[in-house]
């Protein structure tokens, strides 16, 4: 797909400085909204939404179709009449990294808590009645997901594990009886779980129409594989490439590679694709469905996985021994677009690339990915850097799996420092000027999208990095320190100069500003 020239921030959700103690799509995510139209930046781009499991990865969520309940603003619960605000009182501030398991412990319960007033007063008072229709409506229309995942939800509280495969056999197996033991028993917990999904919704729907009404598009993130422990793998084992005891057969991962000399053993069970493909990929289909209802824009986090993809030994430890396997390639995607029409993707083509993959890329009309981070130090890295950039790219300073730019300038090598000179002149070391050089070397490049990560604009350190592959804890926390978007910064003012100036003043689906979605479907 065809993008035209424009620009845009990555900033996940949970990286606001919202009050409770993580970021969601209240107040402090209009206020991003306003920084962003003030700034000329017509794309928010934010990770995986989903709700995250062990690590606290939204790239390892327990579903593929739920939204994370953490990310509902309890300020705007208030608002809508579900629980008291006096009940909100005491919870953590607005500063400082995410703390996830306070967030458990003291923001879930009250989420909780104004799910079952909606449901004991939603039907019989005035204020409420219309959003409970709605709320019905959504039962209605997401059924095919929702009542799998709220179930699971329940019993992975229940059972204290999310490793479903350790849950008792006629559940892990969903025999009838036992299925409907279980809704029986946890009815008022599965109706919970509904609202807080329909919650999750309604927000992030309400915050992509004001996105719409200022001109910003959001761009969303859907990483290729699920996690073992989701909804999704207990719900269609037959879907991936299990044993006989439910157990993994194969994993996926990455090989050696830039970011680790053993590889990266993710550990997510990998597809079954001829059973997909004896469904038509449906599965697929309403996956990519849902997601582009949520999303103007979709990056396909691991792209070069659809052409083939690195398979590990489940008994293994790292990701050495893996081997590469055919994945469907441009089957999936013919499936996809005779069922949805033109989809708006972008694909994530780092990494180890080949022939074949670049050419799936151009066959399928996708812009790839570009990061300048990655094309300092060697001759061979240099097709990332913005003379080597084509049109259609979307283009990083870095991403949320690299060092901010500040702090990879601090640690770079003296080659990786003296082409950065060479490239964007003389920064007499200081990590801010050079940070703001690559900046406008991407902005002035022809690739027709330039995403900046939010840290990088607040000259940020090594200390606000968002992940680091291969590592399996300490990660995703960051949030931006408060009032950090303040119009009094200049920040936006230095922002919106140099959009304009490099022609990137402009909506990248080319349409009108006031362009607002529907809740429709593709």
């Amino acid at each position: 797909m065809h993008f035209e020239r424009s620009c845009g921030v990555l900033y996940p959700i949970s990286s606001l400085p919202s009050y409770g103690g993580v970021g969601d799509l209240g107040p402090e995510a209009y206020r991003f909204l306003d920084f962003l139209g003030e700034a000329r930046q017509h794309m928010w781009q934010v990770l995986p939404l989903c709700p995250t499991g062990y690590g606290n990865s939204p790239y390892a969520g327990s579903s593929a179709f739920a939204g994370n309940p953490y990310l509902i603003s309890l300020e705007f619960l208030a608002d809508w009449g579900w629980i008291d605000g006096e009940r909100l009182s005491g919870l953590a501030g607005r500063g400082g990294n995410v703390d996830f398991d306070e967030v458990e412990a003291r923001k879930l319960p009250l989420l909780q808590e104004a799910a079952r007033n909606f449901l004991e007063r939603g039907s019989r008072e005035d204020r409420l009645i219309a959003r409970w229709n709605e709320f019905r409506d959504f039962c209605r229309s997401e059924a095919d997901w929702l009542e799998d995942y709220a179930l699971y939800a329940v019993l992975r509280r229940e059972f204290q594990t999310g490793a479903w495969t350790q849950w008792p056999e006629p559940v892990r197996r969903r025999q009838p009886e036992a299925m409907e033991e279980a809704r029986e028993s946890h009815a008022l917990a599965i109706a919970v779980e509904r609202v807080l999904q329909f919650a999750f919704d309604r927000q992030w729907t309400d915050l992509r129409r004001a996105a719409a009404q200022r001109g910003v598009r959001m761009l969303g993130d859907l990483a290729i594989f699920v996690s073992m422990d989701s909804a999704d793998v207990w719900a269609s084992p037959q879907l991936f490439q299990l044993d006989e005891g439910l157990h993994p057969i194969r994993v996926a991962g990455v090989p050696p590679d830039y970011f680790s000399p053993t590889g990266q053993r993710w550990g997510n069970p990998v597809y079954d694709w001829e059973a997909m493909r004896a469904t038509g990929y449906a599965w697929w289909i309403e996956r990519i469905r849902r997601s582009c209802a949520q999303f103007d824009i979709l990056r396909l986090d691991h792209f070069r996985g659809f052409e083939a993809y690195w398979s590990i030994p489940a008994e293994d430890d790292t990701a050495v021994n893996g081997e590469w396997v055919k994945a469907p390639g441009k089957d999936l995607f013919e499936h996809l677009e005779l069922a949805l029409g033109p989809l708006p993707l972008v694909a994530e083509d780092l990494g180890v690339i080949t022939p074949e993959v670049d050419k799936l890329r151009l066959d399928l009309g996708m812009p790839g990915m570009r990061v300048l981070q990655f094309g300092f130090g060697s001759v061979e890295a240099h097709n990332h850097l913005p003379h080597r950039f084509p049109v259609e790219t979307i283009a990083y300073t870095g991403t949320h799996d690299n060092d901010t730019t500040p702090g990879w300038w601090s640690h770079a090598s003296a080659a990786e420092q003296d082409e950065v000179e060479a490239c964007i002149g003389p920064v007499g070391g200081n990590a801010v000027w050079a940070t703001w050089g690559l900046m406008r070397a991407l902005y002035t490049s022809v690739a027709s999208l330039a995403i900046v990560p939010a840290q990088d604009l607040l000259g940020l350190g090594s200390e606000a990095r968002m992940n680091t592959p291969a590592v399996a804890t300490g990660n995703w926390s960051w949030r931006a320190p408060e009032g950090c978007w303040s119009a009094a910064s200049g920040l936006a003012d230095g922002l919106a100069r140099m959009a304009v100036v490099t022609d990137r003043d402009g909506d990248p689906l080319g349409r009108p500003e006031t362009s607002v979605p529907g809740r429709t479907s593709v």
